[in-house]
């Protein structure tokens, strides 16, 4: 029973890649959103943010406005870090008891768990595999300028604030290189499929 990390930078197609696994059948997670969970109202998470950050950075309605915590932590390499120092730690366990109850209710396929920043949050133990989609340059600052309006100075700017796909690649078991069409990705990614199912029994 696989557990499968699937890494890789801003605009890189880490994203499209998750959504064809699962279109393929794979269970999939969002660990974005895992972490976001963590620090909802009532999350293991939330209280320790809250005590970091300070009230300030409620809603009304007691939940945490992410807008006004990005608005402490942005550019502020401490304070992202205090974030993160609390944050990494609950969202690695909350991810673990997941898999686990997956795990429990008869899920045998591998598991794939899409994770921007899942080497340098520690989360290598969670993973018998680590999957990194990289793409050219060129291509990234195009697409996220297509998709998201930034200018190339900024998507340079994002890219520099990330791990290289160089330093990626020493822990990757597998790189998958999204250099090509959304169906050359396709294909690539329906043959990796296939040897993971046969890998996972």
């Amino acid at each position: 029973m696989m557990t499968i990390g699937l890494t890789g930078g801003i605009g890189s197609g880490k994203s499209t890649a998750t959504q064809m696994l699962a279109e393929l059948g794979a269970t999939v997670l969002d660990a974005d959103k895992v972490a976001h969970s963590t620090y909802a109202l009532g999350g293991p998470a939330y209280g320790h943010v809250v005590a970091a950050f300070g009230r300030e950075i409620l809603a009304q309605d007691n939940t945490i406005d992410r807008k006004k915590l990005g608005a402490i932590v942005f550019g502020k390499p401490d304070e992202l870090r205090r974030l993160t120092d609390i944050v990494w730690p609950a969202t690695y366990d909350a991810l673990r008891a997941e898999i686990a109850a997956m795990r429990a209710r008869g899920e045998k396929r591998p598991i794939v768990i899409e994770a921007a920043i899942l080497i340098e949050a520690g989360w290598k133990p969670l993973f018998d595999e680590i999957w990194l989609v990289r793409a050219p340059r060129a291509a990234v600052i195009e697409r996220i300028e297509r998709q998201r309006g930034l200018k190339p100075a900024e998507t340079e700017a994002r890219i520099r604030a990330q791990l290289s796909d160089d330093e990626r690649a020493i822990h990757a078991t597998l790189v998958i290189d999204n250099h090509g069409s959304i169906d050359d990705l396709r294909g690539t990614l329906a043959r990796i499929w296939k040897d993971a199912l046969a890998q996972s029994g």
